[in-house]
């Protein structure tokens, strides 16, 4: 356990450069003291590492040493070549590059834990999209990310859902992120979120720009779903399930004699909620709000009266044919004479 805190210390310096006992610690999940007895430990082995005190003091490597891939573990070595997807790095045009450094890892492993890093590669295949989506067109990804590596500002004429669709925007690039297989632009000022399929049209200026020092793409896009998900569902539907039926986020569940339950769902809109209840047929009755128990009694009597002849006339009238009693389909009868 110490041998590996001790290569994890190391990494971190060589990685972030000067660092504090406080925030080595942080990073580890120990105590400072810990920090001061493992410092000791690599001074001793030979690793030449320096102390500054100071406000602005810290721990640091002499310039230019680095350290070997060692200490790496076969779960690490697994994790390393699971983690690596050849999907989103050919879109992002660093297919090349990351089969590259795979091979040089992998040439850079034991044999033991070659082993186990073609064993995930054969064994494992992340495929993030879902199966009803279908893939994005982004011919403007690669340019996007190379804004966001190189801190260039980009004119772009996007396209949203409301009035006006199309719109002139300049962003500022702070990060990308891949999400259910599609990609994401998280840009200033704002920030604000942007889809990168919707960029119609993309120029690159010459105009570089500074990422704010404390932005953290991970925390903000947290925070972005978590504000999408309760801007979803802001309104409220009580409905009436038939015995059997069940929607999801229901609540206050309430069993009435006829055995139906009532129930509280939570909606996003009048218009997603009519497409989602109309699904589940005879099976649901709405009973507020009011426009959406009016809105599907007018798709009900526009189906009714769409299909409502079918009993009286014998079956569709396009091809002649009426129901059978045995549930199939038969001719219909020629008309008599007068």
């Amino acid at each position: 356990m110490k041998s590996s805190r001790l290569v994890s210390l190391l990494l971190l310096l060589q990685t972030r450069g000067r660092m504090t006992a406080a925030q080595l610690a942080e990073e580890l999940e120990v105590s400072v003291r810990t920090v001061y007895r493992d410092v000791e430990a690599l001074s001793a082995a030979g690793v030449p590492l320096y102390g500054d005190a100071g406000h602005a003091g810290g721990y640091r490597l002499l310039d230019g040493y680095r350290t070997r891939l060692t200490g790496l573990t076969a779960g690490e070595a697994e994790a390393l070549f699971l983690a690596g997807a050849p999907g989103p790095a050919a879109q992002l045009g660093l297919g090349s590059v990351l089969a590259a450094a795979q091979l040089k890892v992998r040439a850079a492993l034991p044999p033991e834990l070659r082993v186990h890093a073609d064993r995930i590669s054969d064994r494992f295949h992340l495929d993030a999209p879902g199966w009803y989506a279908d893939a994005d067109e982004t011919p403007h990804l690669p340019a996007v990310a190379d804004a966001v590596w190189n801190s260039r500002v980009l004119h772009v004429l996007y396209r949203r859902w409301r009035e006006p669709t199309d719109v002139e925007r300049r962003l500022e690039p702070y990060g990308l992120v891949l999400k259910a297989g599609r990609w994401y632009v998280v840009a200033g000022p704002g920030p604000r979120t942007y889809r990168v399929d919707q960029i119609l049209r993309l120029a690159v200026g010459e105009e570089e720009f500074t990422r704010p020092d404390d932005f953290d793409l991970a925390a903000y896009w947290t925070a972005y779903q978590r504000g999408f998900h309760d801007r979803l569902h802001r309104a409220q539907a009580v409905v009436r399930l038939a015995p059997g039926v069940t929607l999801d986020r229901a609540a206050g569940h309430r069993r009435e004699q006829d055995g139906w339950i009532r129930v509280t769902v939570p909606i996003e809109s009048v218009d997603h909620a009519h497409a989602e209840f109309l699904r589940l047929g005879t099976g649901i009755e709405v009973l507020q709000p009011p426009e959406l128990r009016e809105r599907i009694a007018r798709t009900a009597a526009e189906l009714a009266e769409r299909y409502g002849n079918f009993g009286a006339h014998g079956g569709d009238r396009g091809n002649g044919t009426r129901p059978s009693s045995r549930g199939g389909m038969s001719r219909a009868a020629p008309a008599q004479a007068p």
